[in-house]
């Protein structure tokens, strides 16, 4: 795979990513707004929701699907470094192996530690 490939392959994933996510949000902001869209807003209390991902099993499918298309945004980019790595193992090349496993580790780091 040359350097070319490589950027068109990485382009390619990260609009599809971030399209497909802004799709998922959009779609559920219809749905939110179609079922909530009439309803009394409380401004005198604000609710957090969810402080957890094992909590958003309790959030209705709006905003279930909401959270999806959130998640798959962040996980765009993570899925791009993961990509990387894999061509840059097939490529033989060490250096840019190394340096693509150490952020992919702090990335999964990162948000497996904010899930504990």
């Amino acid at each position: 795979m040359t350097d070319d490939q490589l950027e068109i392959l990485i382009g390619k994933l990260l609009r599809t990513g971030v399209v497909l996510a802004a799709a998922i949000v959009f779609a559920g902001a219809i749905w939110y707004l179609r079922t909530n869209g009439s309803a009394p807003v409380d401004y005198h209390h604000f609710d957090r929701g969810p402080t957890r991902l094992r909590s958003a099993a309790a959030l209705p499918g709006p905003l279930k699907l909401i959270e999806a298309g959130l998640l798959l945004l962040i996980f765009t980019p993570v899925a791009r470094v993961a990509l990387a790595l894999v061509a840059f193992y097939l490529e033989r090349d060490r250096i840019y192996v190394g340096i693509s496993a150490a952020v992919l580790t702090v990335l999964l780091f990162s948000i497996a530690a904010s899930w504990l």
